[in-house]
């Protein structure tokens, strides 16, 4: 349950900023919700609609939409969504050069109100907007996560017990690396109740279901045409958001700054990490095959270039 003085600041009233609010509300993570957007009314509008649900919710606390970031002062956690969406036809690095001017504003805003706020990044391309947001706010390397292993995760596992015909929730898995087509979907370590699905499924039907991973995100932007997905990525940063608030230390797959581990230094990629009132509180490291080794490889290459276009 939330602390009575919590407050989780999120940037962008967009699909995705309107869908972590409402799982905030819905969940009740924290004694403050503030709703920020650069455009008047729409906030506002929406945090009024929100505050409303509390009587079936049980939300105890309060939701404001606003347009100035004084509201946010001395915010817990901030979730960064604003940004432009992915349209059919268009990569994550598309977005990169527009979306890195939005957050660098964004991340100036929030280092002025709450300089020992935890930032989880969900705007896109996540690799590079997490270290644009590292860059620009000065920020210890565990107060800057981006949110993506924890979406492909979800996918993942959808994707798993569908094909096996099992609760969702029973099946354990983990994708590592870049949020984009490089992931590394990890069959080896994915198990249902325990038992490894490896044993369960065959390679082509694991095949298939790692390179639906790797695209998950273009299906849901193909079906929408005017959009990209919002529910469930939503959903994901509140999960984080609820771990460091709550300090519940629990391990998710997010991008965090590396400094060796995996044998990687200098770029934000998807491993596992246990997240706690500080932010990052370590990442769980462990060996892996060539195999993996190689594929993770391919997505610092991949992140190099994101970082490398930020100009930062």
């Amino acid at each position: 349950m939330s602390s009575d003085s919590s407050k989780l600041t999120i940037v962008g009233s967009g699909a995705v900023g309107t869908s972590a609010a409402h799982w905030a509300v819905a969940r009740n993570v924290a004694q403050e919700i503030i709703l920020v957007d650069v455009v008047e009314g729409i906030p506002q509008g929406k945090a009024v609609d929100m505050s409303q649900s509390a009587p079936l919710c049980g939300f105890n606390g309060k939701v404001l939409g606003t347009c100035d970031y004084a509201d946010t002062m001395n915010s817990d956690v901030v979730i960064i969504t604003a940004g432009l969406a992915r349209k059919p036809g268009m990569s994550r690095e598309d977005l990169l050069l527009k979306n890195v001017q939005i957050v660098k504003q964004v991340t100036e805003n929030i280092v002025a109100q709450s300089p020992n706020a935890v930032i989880v990044v969900v705007t896109n391309p996540i690799d590079a907007m997490v270290y644009t947001v590292f860059k620009v706010s000065g920020f210890p390397k565990n107060q800057v996560v981006g949110m993506a292993g924890v979406l492909d995760s979800a996918r993942y596992r959808t994707f798993l017990a569908q094909a096996l015909g099992v609760a969702p929730k029973d099946v354990t898995a983990l994708v590592m690396g870049i949020h984009g087509d490089n992931m590394l979907p990890l069959t080896r370590l994915a198990s249902v109740a325990g038992v490894p699905v490896e044993e369960l499924l065959s390679r082509q039907e694991l095949e298939k279901i790692v390179k639906r991973t790797q695209t998950g995100g273009g299906e849901i932007v193909q079906h929408l045409k005017t959009g990209s997905a919002f529910t469930t990525p939503g959903l994901c940063a509140i999960e984080m958001a609820q771990s460091v608030l709550w300090d519940e230390k629990r391990v998710l797959p997010c991008a965090a700054y590396l400094e060796g581990e995996f044998g990687i230094s200098g770029v934000f990629l998807g491993v596992p990490v246990v997240l706690g009132r500080s932010g990052v509180e370590r990442i769980v490291e462990f060996r892996l095959t060539e195999e993996e080794r190689s594929a993770l490889d391919d997505s610092v290459e991949a992140v190099k270039r994101q970082v490398a276009a930020t100009g930062l």
